[in-house]
């Protein structure tokens, strides 16, 4: 047993890729996401690398008499837009575009109704020095989901770093209008003030990036506008949670096949971001959801864990599951790199608040960029490669996978050596 228990918190590999060839369809092809969402009348336009995104974009939206939503120039060279499919169709005929994908539409993967920090050992890391004394881990993490309350008094949000990336962010801040993303926050970096909840990496810098509405849903385009913001302040943001997802699968090397957001993800990374995302909650094979089928980022199951303690037993607080095994909801397969805590967490809410019944992969992938952020508070050179291989090595073994329907038993993350 630990010498003191810690209330747990939360709600809702990595290749550094360089100089990949990207297989993008012949000019005159839309390029559709399988098995995915689709956004009916707006797209993503890819352009050539040498291409000034935004003049390029104004350009077309003349001539064609289109909205134009985003402009990306950090990671890929291209914009979003509303248009008909035959305007589609004529861009993606242009010289100097690489190609044109359909939008896609995400939602965040918390389910509903979370014990984690005890279970990952943060209470044990040094770096993170639980001890209900406020002192800050020194490390900044983007929470790419529905925004963050701006004013909670239990985060340490960096409201001047905020983004908005949905239909409103042009006359509108990041604070969250949902809830799930000001519970992801307070996993990673709830306070340690001796109120509410503590984090796994308790004060770190939260950058608010709103990609998603008050409904928990959002577009493929305004997710690539979050990564690109992250990537251009990729000096000072270590880490990025993205507790959302959609249908897709890998395709292949970024971008192959016309994947804007898997291109852009593999920019983000190798401009030295680790990105960690949620596996999924639909008792399924990650492969089929993106982006967690994506190589370059840190795919996360979710546990049940009831009681903050390995060998099982303890009665469900929240919902139908079995103490310390693997959550009846999570998706699994070989695209999943960790596992952590994702059964009734308790985190932060938006109004100053916090709340116990969110469940979710959702609720597991926060805990894994909490670590993330703890090894490089402590390791500001490490790649996002080695960011990675750091968790699984540190990962333990420690839990029932007698229900994991992939059969490989993934590590469960811990951070007491952090």
């Amino acid at each position: 047993m630990k010498s003191r228990r810690i209330v747990p918190l939360i709600a809702a590999a990595l290749l550094v890729l360089t100089g990949v060839a990207i297989a993008a369809p012949s000019n005159g092809k839309v390029v559709r996401a399988e098995g995915a969402e689709l956004a009916a009348g707006r797209y993503v336009v890819v352009l050539e690398d040498s291409a000034v995104a935004g003049t390029v974009a104004a350009a077309q939206a003349a001539t064609f008499g289109f909205d134009v939503l985003h402009v990306y120039s950090h990671t890929l060279q291209g914009y979003a837009a509303k248009m008909p499919a035959s305007v589609a169709q004529a861009v993606a005929a242009l010289p100097g575009v690489k190609w044109v994908e359909q939008d896609r539409i995400f939602r965040a993967t918390a389910q509903s109704l979370p014990s984690g920090i005890d279970r990952v050992d943060a209470d044990l890391s040094t770096t993170a020095g639980i001890n209900n004394v406020d002192t800050r881990v020194n490390v900044d993490v983007a929470v790419i989901d529905t925004g963050v309350d701006l004013n909670h008094p239990d985060l340490n949000v960096y409201t001047a770093g905020q983004k908005n990336c949905t239909f409103f962010g042009l006359f509108a801040n990041a604070d969250d209008d949902n809830g799930h993303g000001s519970h992801v926050a307070g996993t990673i970096g709830a306070l340690d003030n001796n109120d509410g909840v503590v984090g796994v990496a308790p004060g770190a810098r939260i950058w608010p990036v709103k990609v998603l509405n008050a409904a928990g849903v959002g577009f493929g385009s305004d997710i690539i506008c979050g990564i690109d913001y992250v990537a251009s302040r990729s000096s000072e943001i270590e880490v990025a949670n993205m507790s959302l997802g959609g249908g897709g699968t890998d395709r292949g090397a970024c971008g192959a096949g016309g994947d804007s957001q898997h291109a852009a993800i593999c920019d983000a990374v190798n401009s030295g971001v680790t990105f960690v995302v949620a596996a999924g909650n639909d008792s399924s094979d990650a492969a089929g959801f993106t982006p967690a089928a994506y190589d370059e980022v840190i795919t996360v199951s979710a546990l049940a864990d009831f009681n903050g303690q390995p060998g099982g037993g303890a009665p469900s607080t929240c919902t139908a599951d079995v103490d310390d095994t693997f959550a009846n909801f999570s998706n699994y397969g070989a695209d999943v790199d960790i596992i952590a805590p994702g059964v009734c967490i308790n985190s932060t809410v938006p109004g100053g608040g916090y709340d116990n019944t969110y469940s979710g992969t959702s609720m597991a992938s926060p805990h894994v960029a909490g670590g993330a952020a703890l090894y490089k508070a402590v390791n500001p050179s490490a790649t996002p490669a080695q960011v990675r291989a750091a968790l699984i090595a540190a990962g333990t073994l420690n839990w029932n996978s007698s229900d994991d329907p992939d059969g490989v038993q993934e590590r469960l993350l811990n951070v007491a050596s952090f």
